[in-house]
């Protein structure tokens, strides 16, 4: 919900709105939820993707690797494992970073307004709560996307946000009412 519209500037708008952050718990091992986790999301076919764009396909082809490659709606573009960097600092909580999503959902939004690839693909987690808990959080996609102020696109943020509730219940995750 766009709560606050401020221009600096008169070709500047500075959009303001409220965003959920859904923090999960899940019951199972940090290591064993983020191998399923990378399994039900596989990563992006950068290859397959690269050589269509080489051989200017059809977008017929591209929705069809899409579907080939994301049989649950999403992979992963790109994953930063970020104990090993902060364990020098002497931090211990595992925590994996994602972009998550799907390009096709993404064009979906993109030709309404191309400045919605500021909220796609989604950011997600997987991390150690401070008491030892795996989490799996992410900000609910409909909120992002809201500040954009176009119908088209806030039914695309949430159809995002059932996607993303399909997944959970997939992993055997709670599924928050805000992704139903």
């Amino acid at each position: 919900m766009i709560h606050n519209v401020s221009a600096t500037h008169p070709a500047t708008r500075a959009p303001t709105r409220s965003v959920t952050r859904l923090e999960i718990a899940v019951e199972e091992d940090y290591e064993q939820f983020r191998e399923r986790y990378e399994q039900a999301v596989p990563p992006l076919d950068y290859q397959r993707t690269f050589d269509l764009i080489a051989h200017r396909a059809r977008w017929s082809a591209v929705l069809d690797l899409a579907e080939d490659n994301g049989p649950l709606g999403f992979m992963i573009y790109w994953k930063f494992d970020a104990q090993p960097l902060f364990g020098l600092a002497g931090d211990h909580a595992r925590c994996t970073e994602y972009l998550m999503g799907n390009h096709t959902i993404a064009e979906r939004m993109y030709r309404h307004d191309a400045g919605a690839l500021l909220y796609a693909p989604l950011r997600t987690t997987i991390h150690e709560s401070p008491s030892g808990e795996t989490v799996f959080a992410i900000d609910r996609p409909s909120d992002t996307v809201a500040a954009l102020g176009r119908s088209e696109i806030s039914e695309v943020g949430r159809e995002l946000d059932r996607k993303v509730g399909t997944l959970l219940r997939h992993l055997g995750a709670p599924v928050p009412v805000e992704l139903t």
